[in-house]
C-alpha cells in the first residue's frame, strides 16, 4: 500500500516520505474513517484529454529507468495491486493534479498520463474502470496502486493486495472531413526571413519538420504533427531550451501543408 509521491520533485521530497515531519502529515498510510458513497465508486467514462504536461517524461528511480509506453492500444499486463490513501489525500499527483481518495484513480509506473484502465480482480472477479493519473507502485511485482475508492470498489481494502489484470481502453475518436493534427507552435513574428532562420534551426538541432503558417501577418513557426506524448515530450523540451512561450495547437492537417509547401517554395527561390 506504500507507495511514493510527485515524479520530478522525487529527488526532493523522497528522503522525507516516511517521516511524519516531512511531506507528509502522518507516517504511514491508512484507509479513512468513513466507506466511499455510491456515487464516489461509479466508473470513470473514458474520454479524450491531452496527455499532462507534467509525468510523461522518462524518469529514474532506485537505480531503474523507465520508459514511457508510446503505443498503449490492446495494452494489458497481469500482475499485483496494491492501494494507497489517507497519508497522500490532498498532495500533488505525478500529473499535477491533487489526489482524492475518494476518486477512482490510480498510479501507474509507464502508462501515459491521464490514461484509463479496467481493472480486474482475479482473485474475486470484480471489474472496475480507473483514470491513471500518478506513478508507482514501486515494489517488486506490483503493477498498480489503486486509490481507497477504487480499491474498495474492487475489494482490496481487506486485503492490502490483489491480483489483477489492467487492460487500457482508449474512447473512439470522431472522424471528421477537416482532420486536424496536433502541433507546437514555436513563435511567432512579422519577419518571414527571421521565421525562415528559425525553422532552419530547429530542423538541424532537433531533427524535426518545421512549417510556417502565415495568419493575421505573422508568420508562425510549427512544428508536427505529433502523437499526445510526443507533442508534450517536445513542449516541455523546447520550453527548457529557451522558446518559453511554445504551446500546443490543433490545426486543420491540410493547411499546415499547404503552408510547409509553400514556406519550402519561398525559402528555395534564387534571386534573378
Amino acid at each position: 500500500m506504500k507507495r511514493w509521491g510527485l515524479i520530478g520533485a522525487f529527488i526532493i521530497v523522497l528522503s522525507g516520505c516516511s517521516q511524519t515531519n516531512g511531506r507528509y502529515s502522518i507516517a504511514q498510510d491508512h484507509a479513512p474513517d468513513r466507506t466511499p458513497t455510491a456515487a464516489e465508486i461509479i466508473d470513470p467514462v473514458p474520454r479524450f484529454e491531452p496527455y499532462s504536461r507534467q509525468g510523461n517524461a522518462p524518469y529514474s528511480l532506485f537505480g531503474e529507468n523507465y520508459q514511457i509506453i508510446d503505443d498503449v492500444q490492446n495494452y494489458e499486463e497481469v500482475g499485483i495491486a496494491s492501494w494507497y490513501g489517507r497519508k497522500f489525500h490532498g498532495h500533488l499527483t505525478s500529473n499535477g493534479e491533487y489526489f482524492n481518495m475518494f476518486s477512482m484513480t490510480a498510479a501507474h509506473k509507464t502508462l501515459p498520463l491521464p490514461s484509463y484502465v479496467r481493472v480486474i480482480n482475479l482473485d474475486n472477479g470484480r471489474e472496475a474502470v480507473v483514470r491513471v493519473n500518478d506513478r508507482g507502485p514501486f515494489h517488486p511485482g506490483r503493477i498498480i496502486d489503486l486509490s481507497y475508492a477504487a480499491a474498495f470498489r474492487l475489494g482490496v481494502t481487506d486485503t492490502g493486495t490483489a491480483n489483477v489484470k489492467i487492460e487500457v481502453l482508449q474512447p473512439e475518436l470522431k472522424t471528421e472531413t477537416n482532420e486536424l493534427g496536433l502541433f507546437v507552435q514555436i513563435a511567432a513574428t512579422q519577419s518571414l526571413e527571421s521565421a525562415q532562420a528559425a525553422a532552419q534551426s530547429v530542423r538541424e538541432k532537433y531533427a524535426l519538420p518545421a512549417t510556417i503558417r502565415e495568419d493575421e501577418g505573422l508568420h508562425k513557426l510549427l512544428t508536427g504533427p505529433f502523437s499526445e506524448l510526443e507533442a508534450a515530450r517536445w513542449l516541455t523540451q523546447l520550453r527548457a531550451e529557451g522558446f518559453a512561450g511554445a504551446f500546443r495547437v490543433e490545426l486543420p492537417l491540410v493547411n499546415v501543408s499547404q503552408s510547409s509547401d509553400e514556406s519550402r517554395d519561398e525559402s528555395s527561390e534564387v534571386p534573378e
